[in-house]
C-alpha cells in the first residue's frame, strides 16, 4: 500500500498540542441518560413497512435511523460518528423486550448497578406511545410463546438461565479487514449484482438497503464537518482538520481507505453502522495490530507525524468509552459496570504459525497506558514464542492496575478450535468477542453468551433427592450429579434454540451478515445460518465450589464418617443455624482442602465435572447446524447465581457469591500463593472450554515493582503458557486502595480495576461486587 503525497497535508501538522485528555474529560461530564432517539425513529419506520419480510422491515428500520438521526462532531475529534450526541447514553431497544423498560421506568436511576437519568418528558411518551406499540409486537413475546414447560420449569429450578431474550445479538466480529481493503462502494456494487441476480432473495435487498444508508451517512458527517469548518471562530487548526474531516468522509462513500487515519475512519463507522442496526453487546474489534498494520505502514512511509497518528488511535480509543449499553437490573447484576465489549487481541500466531508482534502492537500498549479507561478490553495473546520485550511491556501494562490487557494462551485456544472443526488457518485467527470468549473473527456467528448454567444448583437438587437414601453412597451422589447434569443440558440447548430462532424471527442483522464470511455468497443472514462457523455457548459456572463441596461431602461423610449425609443436608438446609451450626461451618472451610492449592484429587474432580459437562453439550446441535460449546466463567454472574444456590458444603453461606471468575478459586481459599493456582486449573482440560473460561489473580503492586517485579512476573505467565492454561487476568490494587476507594468514592473516580472478562470504574459497582473484588486473595511473587 502506497500514496503519492510527498508533503505532509496541513491537517496532519495543524494540531498545536495533544486534545486527548479534552476529549477524555468531556466524556464523563454528563450524567448518563436514556436516550428514546433510536426507538422512535425505528417505530416510525416499521410504522411505515407493515406487510414487508422482517429482514426488508430491519434493514428500512436501520436506514431510517442513519438518515434522520442527530449527529455532531464533538469538540476535538478527529474521527466521525456517534449513537448519540450527548455521550454515553443508554439506548432502549423495545422492539426486543418493551416490558422490562416499564417495569423499571421509575427505578432505573436509583437501582443497585447501572443507574441512568429517564426524563419525565421521556418516560411518558414511553407509557403512552413506545410501550403500546411494540406490546405484543417483540421478539420478547415470540420467544415466551415458544418456552416449552420443560424449559420453563428448568429456569423455575434456577439451574439455566436463557440470555439475549431482550437484545440484538452481537458477540461478533465482524470481517473488518475485508472492508478495509476493499471500501464501502464495493460492498454496494457486489449487493447490485446479487440483488439483480436473484431479486426474490429478501437478504441481498435489505443488505444492499443498508450498505447505501452507509454511504449516506458518510455524506451526512461530510456535510456537517464542512459547515463546522467554515465557522470563523473556531481555531485555524480546528478548521483545516474539519475541512479534511469533511473530504475523507466523502472519499469512504466509495473509495477504500489508503492511510491509517482513514482506516480508523472506516472501522468505527462501520462499527456504529452494526450498533444502530442491532444496539448489542459486544460487537468486537478482533486483531487490530494485524488488519491495520498494513495501513499503519503506509502512513509511516508518508510522512505522517508520529503524533498525529498516537491522536487520532487514542481518538478511537475514546470513541469505544462512549458506548455504554442499557441492561435491565437482573442483566446488570450478571454484567455490572458496562461491559460493551469492544475487545482487541493483540499478538499471536499468524497463517505461518510463527508469533505475529509488530510496532503498531506495541503502540497500542503504549497508547493505553496513557488512556487507562474500561474500553478497549485490550487482550494479548500469547504463546511460547512471544518475544520478552512484548511481554514485558504486556506486564508493565498490567502493572497499571486497570486489569488491563488480559492473556489468552495460543498453546490452548488453537487445539480448542481445531478440534470444533476449524481449519488450522482459521484456529490460527482466533480472536476475543466480549469479555474472554474465543471466535473466529468474520467468519462466526457463536451466540456465545446465549445461556448460564448453575452447576451448584444441580448439586443442591441431587443432594435433596438423596437426602432420605438410608444407604446412599459418594459414587452414588456424584452419578446423580452427572445424571442431572445430563437431563439440564438437555434442556439448556432446546432453550436456547428458541431464543436463537427468537432472533432469526425477529431480528435478523444483513449488514452485520455481510460482514461474515459466506453470508453473501450463501445469500443468508447469520441468524439464517449463513456463517461459515456456527456455535452458541453455554457457560458452566460453579465447578470450583462444587469441587469442594464434593471434596468436603466425600472426607466428612464417607471416608471419615464425621456425620450421615443426611445430618448434613439438613445442616445445610438450616443454612448452618445454631453454635454447632457454625462449628461445622468452620470446620467444613478449614479443615478441608480448597480448589486452587495444587490438592491433585480436590481438582480432578473439578476437572471430571467440567469435562464430563463440556463433552454432554458438545452432542448437541443448534439449528443452525453448529455445536454447542462450552464454557467457564461468570462475568459477575456468581453474585446473582449464588443468589440461587442454598448452602453448601464447601461452608458457603445460602445466597453468598459463588467462586468468582469461572475456574478461579473461592475468594480468600487460595492459600499457597499464586503458582498453586495455575496448578489446580491447569488440571482442567482448558481445550474443551472452547468459549471461553476466566481466571483471575490478585497481586499486590509491591509484588510487580521494578525491573525485578516486571520479570517474576513474566516468567509466571510463561509458566501460565506451559501448564497450558486458557486466559488469566489480573488486579494489581491493594486491598487498602479498595477499601478507601468504596469508602471515599469521590475521591477515585478514574479507578479501573478488572471485574470479570471486562474491567470497569471502580466506584460504578455496587457494593456486593466491590467486596467480592476486595476479598480476593492478594497474592506476591
Amino acid at each position: 500500500m502506497t500514496t503519492t503525497t510527498s508533503t505532509r497535508p496541513a491537517f496532519e501538522t495543524a494540531r498545536p498540542t495533544s486534545k486527548l485528555e479534552v476529549m477524555k474529560q468531556n466524556l464523563f461530564k454528563q450524567k448518563r441518560q436514556i436516550s428514546l432517539e433510536r426507538a422512535k425513529l425505528y417505530t416510525a419506520s416499521y410504522q411505515q413497512t407493515v406487510g414487508q419480510p422482517t429482514i426488508i422491515r430491519r434493514a428500512k428500520a436501520t436506514a431510517y435511523i442513519m438518515d434522520h438521526v442527530e449527529i455532531s462532531i464533538r469538540p476535538e475529534e478527529l474521527l466521525c460518528g456517534n449513537r448519540t450526541v450527548r455521550p454515553r447514553s443508554g439506548i432502549l431497544s423495545p422492539e426486543m423486550d418493551p416490558y422490562w423498560i416499564m417495569q423499571e421506568i421509575d427505578t432505573i436511576g436509583t437501582r443497585p448497578q447501572d443507574q441512568f437519568e429517564f426524563t419525565a418528558v421521556d418516560r411518558q411518551y414511553y407509557r403512552e406511545n413506545l410501550l403500546p406499540y411494540w406490546s405484543g409486537k417483540s421478539m420478547k413475546d415470540f420467544i415466551n410463546a415458544k418456552i416449552t414447560p420443560e424449559v420453563k420449569a428448568a429456569e423455575d429450578d434456577l439451574v439455566i438461565k436463557l440470555n439475549q431474550t431482550d437484545k440484538g445479538q452481537g458477540h461478533i466480529i465482524m470481517d473488518f479487514p475485508a472492508i478495509l481493503q476493499r471500501g464501502v462502494g464495493a460492498y454496494v456494487t457486489t449487493l447490485t449484482a446479487k440483488q439483480a441476480a436473484h431479486p426474490d432473495n429478501d437478504f441481498y435487498t435489505a443488505a444492499l438497503i443498508v450498505f447505501k444508508a452507509m454511504q449516506r451517512h458518510f455524506d451526512r458527517y461530510a456535510t456537517l464537518a464542512q459547515t463546522m469548518a467554515a465557522d470563523e471562530s473556531l481555531p485555524t487548526y480546528r478548521r483545516i482538520e474539519l475541512t479534511e474531516m469533511a473530504a475523507m468522509n466523502h472519499r469512504l462513500t466509495t473509495a477504500k481507505p489508503q492511510s491509517f487515519y482513514e482506516a480508523l475512519q472506516l472501522l468505527w463507522m462501520t462499527s456504529i453502522v452494526g450498533q444502530y442496526e442491532s444496539n448489542a453487546s459486544s460487537l468486537s474489534l478482533g486483531r487490530m495490530d494485524q488488519y491495520l498494520y498494513p495501513f499503519y505502514q503506509a502512513s509511516q512511509q508518508a510522512g505522517v507525524p508520529a503524533d498525529f497518528t498516537w491522536e487520532v488511535l487514542g481518538d478511537f480509543y475514546l470513541k469505544t468509552d462512549d458506548v455504554v449499553l442499557l441492561r435491565s437490573a437482573e442483566s446488570a447484576k450478571c454484567f455490572a459496570g458496562f461491559p460493551t465489549g469492544y475487545t482487541v487481541a493483540l499478538g499471536g500466531l499468524d497463517k505461518y504459525g510463527q508469533y505475529a508482534v509488530n510496532e503498531l502492537s506495541n503502540k497500542m500498549l503504549d497508547l493505553y497506558q496513557e488512556i487507562q479507561l474500561p474500553q478497549p478490553n485490550l487482550s494479548v495473546r500469547i504463546n511460547e514464542q512471544i518475544p520478552r520485550r512484548f511481554l514485558n511491556k504486556t506486564c508493565e501494562t498490567i502493572r497499571l492496575g486497570t486489569g488491563i490487557p488480559m492473556l489468552f494462551n495460543d498453546e490452548v485456544c488453537v487445539p480448542g478450535f481445531l478440534s470444533k472443526g476449524v481449519s488450522l488457518d482459521d484456529a490460527r485467527d482466533y480472536a476475543v468477542v466480549g469479555c474472554v470468549e474465543t471466535t473466529i473473527p468474520g467468519k462466526t456467528y457463536g451466540l456465545h453468551d446465549i445461556a448460564l448454567f448453575n452447576l451448584m444448583r444441580i448439586m443442591e437438587l441431587a443432594m435433596q433427592d438423596l437426602r432420605d437414601e438410608p444407604a446412599v453412597t459418594y459414587d452414588q451422589l456424584r452419578q446423580h450429579i452427572l445424571d442431572k447434569i445430563d437431563d439440564y443440558v438437555k434442556i439448556v440447548t432446546a432453550g436456547s434454540d428458541i431464543v436463537d430462532l427468537g432472533h432469526r424471527e425477529f431480528a435478523p442483522i444483513p449488514f452485520l451478515s455481510s460482514l461474515v464470511a459466506d453470508c453473501i455468497d450463501n445469500g443468508q443472514d447469520v441468524t439464517a445460518g449463513g456463517a461459515r462457523y456456527n456455535f452458541s455457548g453455554v457457560q458452566g459456572i460453579g465447578e470450583p465450589n462444587l469441587a469442594d463441596s464434593l471434596y468436603a461431602v466425600k472426607k466428612l461423610v464417607f471416608e471419615n464418617h464425621e456425620m450421615s449425609f443426611k445430618a448434613l443436608v439438613d445442616q445445610l438446609n438450616a443454612d448452618f443455624a445454631g453454635d454447632n451450626g457454625e462449628k461445622l461451618r468452620q470446620h467444613l472451610i478449614h479443615d478441608f482442602d480448597k480448589y486452587g492449592n495444587d490438592n491433585a484429587e480436590l481438582d480432578m474432580e473439578c476437572a471430571k465435572i467440567f469435562r464430563h459437562y463440556a463433552l454432554e453439550l458438545g452432542k448437541y446441535k443448534n439449528i443452525r447446524g453448529g455445536e454447542f460449546n462450552a464454557g467457564a466463567y461468570t462475568v459477575s454472574a456468581h453474585i446473582p447465581l449464588g443468589e440461587d444456590v442454598g448452602a453448601t458444603p464447601d461452608g458457603r453461606h445460602a445466597h453468598d457469591q459463588l467462586a468468582d471468575g469461572g475456574l478461579s478459586p473461592m475468594v480468600g481459599r487460595d492459600h499457597l500463593g499464586p503458582t498453586a493456582v495455575l496448578k489446580s486449573v491447569s488440571k482442567i482440560d482448558n481445550t474443551l472450554a472452547v468459549n471461553g473460561s476466566l481466571l483471575n489473580v490478585k497481586f499486590s503492586p509491591n509484588t510487580l515493582k521494578g525491573d525485578n517485579g516486571i520479570r517474576k512476573f513474566a516468567d509466571f505467565l510463561m509458566a501460565f503458557t506451559q501448564l497450558k492454561i486458557r486466559h488469566v487476568q489480573f488486579n494489581v490494587q491493594s486491598r487498602e486502595t479498595l477499601i478507601d476507594a468504596q469508602q471515599h468514592p469521590e475521591n477515585y473516580a478514574g479507578l479501573v480495576v478488572r471485574v470479570a472478562g471486562y474491567s470497569a470504574f471502580f466506584v460504578d459497582l455496587n457494593k456486593r461486587i466491590q467486596d467480592d473484588i476486595i476479598r480476593r486473595a492478594e497474592h506476591v511473587l
